[in-house]
């Protein structure tokens, strides 16, 4: 009996290694091909003939995900977020990965429906590092609070990473229809979700509310109530009287 319970355990140990060793190759990755990659993935390149190589790697994306978080916590942190239900790192969490494997799992069904080639591990390798830019210009606007700034990061580093990501489908996609749909709904979805982040968590928040709300009111105070004065010719009329009755 004690010889069959060690070898189950030796064989659930044994499976659950086996497990770990087929998501080994999409972790093996060298930091300088991690840093190489996030910046091409804010260089959008222009070729259409041939499809363009997609990292079939998820530890950069796992890792663009969770500073997406930090982040995120950062930003709720400063503009006082109240969660009623849940905490602050379980929103933040489910946003997040929400959005990448959601996102990744809805484009590479229309990718299917579009007859794109790409596979799931690639899609969501090319959503994850396409939010390099999001981090970038959520980091900024986060400690600087100023519109005007957060539109340019939106358009521009915003603008390049959902450049990238659209030039890579339409090398990867036959027919214009197929593209114009299936970029599409891409671009909108990934610059939406920044706009989302932005103003979800964000001081202004509590701005548009005051002036929306009004101002808040100032906490209700007893005060003693006016007494009508009385005039002097009554107040002598009284004093009289009551002398003669005296």
């Amino acid at each position: 009996q004690m010889w069959q319970v060690g070898k189950r355990q030796a064989s659930r140990a044994f499976s659950l290694y086996a497990n770990i060793d087929i998501l080994r190759p999409y972790f093996d990755v060298e930091p300088v091909q991690v840093r190489a990659r996030l910046l091409e993935s804010m260089i959008p390149v222009k070729m259409i003939n041939f499809p363009q190589k997609i990292a079939g790697e998820l530890y950069g994306p796992l890792m663009l995900v969770f500073t997406l978080v930090a982040i995120l916590l950062h930003g709720m942190k400063t503009s006082d977020t109240i969660i009623r239900e849940g905490t602050l790192m379980g929103t933040a969490i489910g946003t997040c990965f929400g959005y990448w494997l959601g996102v990744s799992a809805f484009i590479y069904f229309l990718a299917y429906l579009c007859n794109a080639q790409i596979t799931m591990v690639q899609m969501l390798s090319l959503l994850g590092y396409g939010l390099f830019g999001h981090c970038i210009t959520l980091f900024v606007t986060y400690n600087i609070h100023f519109h005007s700034l957060f539109y340019i990061f939106w358009l521009g580093v915003g603008g390049l990473s959902t450049l990238r990501m659209v030039a890579v489908l339409v090398s990867r996609t036959v027919g214009h229809t197929q593209r114009l749909i299936l970029c599409g709904t891409l671009a909108a979805l990934h610059m939406l979700f920044l706009l989302y982040l932005h103003f979800a968590y964000h001081k202004v928040v509590e701005g548009i509310l005051d002036t929306l709300e009004g101002p808040n009111m100032p906490p209700f105070q007893r005060v003693a109530r006016d007494i009508p004065v009385v005039s002097n010719a009554v107040s002598n009329t009284t004093a009289k009287a009551v002398a003669l009755t005296l």
